[in-house]
């Protein structure tokens, strides 16, 4: 795929903000059929996957791949790199492919938590990073979101110190699926890159609703002190294959692919080079994500539960009952929804299902909840 914004993307791919503002999701979505996922058993709502098989197109890819297994992946990395490079405009020195976006997560976290460095991030908000740097010795601080359930940039502004490491920033937030205006991330961004690395978590930008929505990839082209992390799991669909990327200025990223362990797999690559090219596929997932999305909205309606209107795969609400409480209800209905999240311990996390699922889903809460 050549370079392209990811507005003019979205147009080709029939995804415009216009367009799904205005109520031609529901026939982009009705386009595409594809099988799927049955598990036999509970319905999965807990983990941020996307609901569908990977496209017909992944599969016949992993299928003419499978010979390739016995070889080591570093043979046909390359077209990868160079492919993850066009789409986002760097050059490929820029790029750290990793074994899922969690891999390259763990990685920054290992790099800039060793030897004292301490980390800010908001709370609550995706652990990964912040786990993994606390197992090697690094200080994290927590700060709470603010009222809007948001980054506060002021008050992560105010932790920095001459052993601030990394700034990591996940937006869209999970679990709160709130998204930072993007000029003032921008700004936060070009602030404090000169104190501090400063790290961007980009798992959910495919699914943000607001037109035009700046990547910090644009800030990481302009040589600022600035990673930014994609991954191929979640509009996608290659959350089983564990597959992702860094976006980093070179002296950054050399330094992040020296602390890469696990890598990813051939079958991997050759799905994800196939997933770049696969609009179609693409298109489907996100505007049946939105219709999930919908339902849950009219569930938590129907029921007067307040919501965060979600740019993310999943919604996240007040229940207002003890999480493990409604998560065991919840599984007496055949369906597994989010963990607890502290300190919101009466907040529930739903990922988005197919249409089948969210149906069920509004049933078993109804009963649950009433």
């Amino acid at each position: 795929m050549n370079h392209i914004s990811r507005r003019n993307w979205l147009r080709t791919a029939g995804l415009s903000s216009g367009l799904v503002f205005l109520g031609g999701i529901d026939s982009i979505a009705s386009e595409i059929t594809t099988r799927e996922i049955v598990t036999g058993g509970p319905i999965q709502l807990n983990a941020n996957e996307n609901p569908y098989s990977p496209s017909k197109n992944i599969q016949k890819i992993l299928t003419e791949n499978f010979d390739m297994t016995c070889r080591y992946p570093f043979r046909v990395l390359s077209d990868l790199v160079q492919a993850i490079a066009a789409k986002e405009g760097v050059d490929k020195d820029h790029v750290v492919v990793t074994g899922g976006s969690t891999e390259g997560l763990k990685a920054a976290g290992l790099i800039y938590g060793m030897q004292g460095g301490e980390i800010i991030a908001a709370d609550p908000t995706f652990q990964a990073l912040l786990r993994y740097a606390e197992n090697f010795g690094s200080k994290v601080h927590r700060v709470p979101v603010n009222d809007q359930l948001d980054h506060d940039l002021g008050a992560m502004a105010a932790k920095i110190n001459s052993k601030t490491g990394l700034i990591f920033i996940c937006n869209p937030n999970n679990p709160t699926g709130t998204v930072l205006d993007g000029n003032k991330l921008k700004d936060f961004c070009t602030a404090h890159d000169n104190q501090t690395m400063i790290f961007s978590d980009e798992a959910y930008f495919d699914f943000i609703t607001e037109p035009d929505y700046p990547s910090m990839v644009e800030l990481v082209k302009k040589g600022r002190n600035v990673i930014v992390s994609k991954t191929f799991s979640k509009a996608y669909g290659l959350a089983g294959l564990r597959v992702g990327y860094l976006i980093a200025k070179p002296d950054i990223a050399k330094r992040l692919k020296a602390a890469v362990m696990a890598n990813t797999n051939v079958l991997a690559i050759a799905a994800a080079q196939e997933a770049l090219k696969d609009e179609e596929f693409y298109k489907f997932s996100v505007a049946k994500n939105m219709e999930a999305k919908n339902m849950i909205y009219k569930t938590l309606d129907e029921l007067d539960l307040p919501y965060i209107r979600s740019h993310t795969n999943f919604v996240f609400f007040k229940s207002g009952r003890p999480i493990s409480d409604l998560m065991e209800s919840m599984k007496q209905e055949n369906i597994l929804i989010g963990r607890p999240f502290p300190p919101m311990y009466d907040w529930a996390r739903i990922s988005t299902g197919t249409t089948e699922e969210m149906q069920q889903f509004t049933a078993a809460l109804k009963k649950v909840m009433t």
